[in-house]
């Protein structure tokens, strides 16, 4: 198994399948935005291979200053699952990135969306902190939807510094007029979540 960053033709199909499927509309970019981001160099969409097939895939939103990698999209295609892939991408990712502060991540609350859905974001939970991941010390929401921050790093990392790490990523790609109205980085306790429909792509990304 090896670990390739995906070509153009690879992220659209990837994209146009097994992330539909996967993940709901307002969590789910425009396939344009992450192509413009990679030209950039601030976003590498990364595959788990065997020969010729396509196991899992990885999608790293990468900070402009470096010291840290947001683990922006992590899936399993569809067929391969229940097989540990997920975990070996993780460590994979962590070899890949081991001259980084960190890998962090953003896990849907349990508390987030409808009762019946809980244990399926508690079950998502816990797989990260198998692998490696802890509370970062802060909760976010983005474009609606409330999370847990969570990461993988050097263990002298606070929650001050990975704090403003997650806001220039988001900074970096979007207008001050967008930002601050979908993005919440941290969420206070008991702050309201600001509600969005989708992800709303900015007009004009700054240079």
């Amino acid at each position: 198994m090896e670990l390739k960053e995906l070509t153009r033709a690879q992220l659209k199909s990837l994209y146009e399948t097994e992330m539909k499927r996967a993940f709901p509309p307002q969590e789910l970019k425009p396939l344009e935005s992450m192509e413009r981001m990679r030209a950039q160099g601030r976003y590498q969409p990364l595959g788990l291979w065997e020969g010729e097939a396509l196991l899992s895939y990885a999608l790293m939103w990468l900070d402009p200053e470096r010291p840290f990698v947001l683990l922006d999209y992590l899936g399993t295609a569809e067929g391969k699952r229940n097989r540990g892939l997920g975990g070996r991408t993780l460590e994979l990712l962590a070899e890949r990135y081991a001259g980084c502060r960190g890998i962090f991540g953003e896990a849907e609350a349990p508390e987030n969306g409808p009762p019946e859905g809980e244990p399926l974001r508690r079950r998502r939970l816990a797989f990260y902190q198998r692998s490696g991941f802890r509370y970062a010390g802060y909760d976010c929401a983005l474009f609606g939807v409330h999370y847990r921050t969570l990461i993988r790093g050097r263990e002298d990392v606070t929650a001050a510094e990975l704090t403003e790490a997650h806001r220039r990523i988001y900074q970096a790609h979007m207008p001050p007029n967008i930002y601050d109205r979908f993005i919440q980085i941290p969420l206070a306790p008991g702050e309201a979540v600001r509600a969005a429909s989708r992800w709303e792509e900015p007009e004009e990304c700054p240079e």
